[in-house]
């Protein structure tokens, strides 16, 4: 069985960044949506997934690297000792052996002395289950219902909260496997990922936004509809507004738990496809009065 570390490319001292962000370029490379009917990449992509799942969890990730939880975040048999003394002299010997991953004799003898199948164990919890999920960025944005399919075919509504990021996640509790001897069952962790937006991009819970404009609304301004993820809103492009210029829809940004963030509009000047006779005739005859915008690159 392949070790986690292995499967997502980083060393064991890696930083919980560093594991982050090797999924999140595993993932995009193997994600089904984007390699339809191509089973081996789905399968790479569960993988990825669940070595992420083990990984990112500090708790989890320190029982695996003591040895007591394998790849898949199954529990381990725990080692077994046992001391036979032998007369007055005081001699005698002593087993210890970790039992997980062991054949031949010493798993004979583990077994024997419970090791194995643990019988008498008291109530354990089920294993936790991981599932993934493709949302737009609106929906992660805002939040929302989304169907999830568990792998035994359950579907499920589940509510998204708002300002989820790409590799985001949302536990389901009690929809994992089954527990053994009575105990509760395990969890399922959704790991969310977020389509790109052909307009929006996210900063923190800021959304920045290009807008075009045309060459008479930058010079004279104009009030126009711009997208956000509410819906359109109304805002005032002003007069003599050029390509760069940056303006702030206040609150309409994405909602976490230290508020809201903003939206922030960047003027993009899109002059219309060529020839324009009305505009060329113009142009023609017209100089700024006294303006060079390279003078600054030209020096003295």
């Amino acid at each position: 069985m392949r070790s986690p570390y292995d499967i997502l490319g980083v060393s064991r001292t890696a930083s919980a960044e560093e594991i982050r962000r090797a999924y999140r370029k595993l993932a995009k490379t193997h994600h089904p949506d984007l390699n339809q009917n191509h089973p081996e990449a789905e399968r790479k992509f569960r993988e990825v997934t669940a070595a992420y799942d083990l990984l990112s969890d500090a708790a989890k990730r320190a029982r695996f690297d003591r040895g007591e939880v394998d790849a898949d975040g199954n529990e381990r048999p725990q080692a077994y000792s046992r001391r036979h003394h032998a007369g007055a002299s005081g001699s005698g010997f002593q087993f210890t052996s970790n039992v997980g991953g062991m054949g031949g004799f010493e798993g004979i003898i583990a077994d024997m002395f419970g090791g194995g199948s643990r019988t008498g164990a008291g109530p354990r919890k089920g294993q936790d289950i991981s599932v993934s999920v493709t949302v737009d960025f609106v929906e992660a944005a805002k939040g929302g219902r989304h169907r999830v399919t568990l792998p035994d075919g359950t579907r499920l509504d589940v509510d998204l909260p708002p300002g989820l990021e790409d590799g985001g996640k949302v536990r389901l509790r009690g929809r994992g496997a089954p527990g053994t001897a009575g105990g509760p069952p395990g969890d399922a962790l959704v790991t969310v990922s977020v389509r790109p937006h052909p307009w929006f991009r996210r900063e923190r819970d800021d959304v920045h936004l290009d807008l075009p404009v045309t060459l008479h609304e930058a010079v004279f301004g104009a009030k126009v509809r711009v997208p956000t993820i509410d819906g359109s809103v109304l805002m005032t492009i002003p007069k003599g507004a050029n390509d760069g210029t940056r303006l702030r829809l206040r609150g309409r940004g994405i909602s976490s738990t230290g508020g809201r963030g903003d939206q922030y509009v960047t003027v993009r000047l899109a002059l219309p496809p060529l020839p324009d006779p009305a505009l060329e005739s113009f142009l023609r005859n017209w100089r700024p009065a006294e303006y060079n915008p390279r003078k600054p690159m030209e020096g003295d």
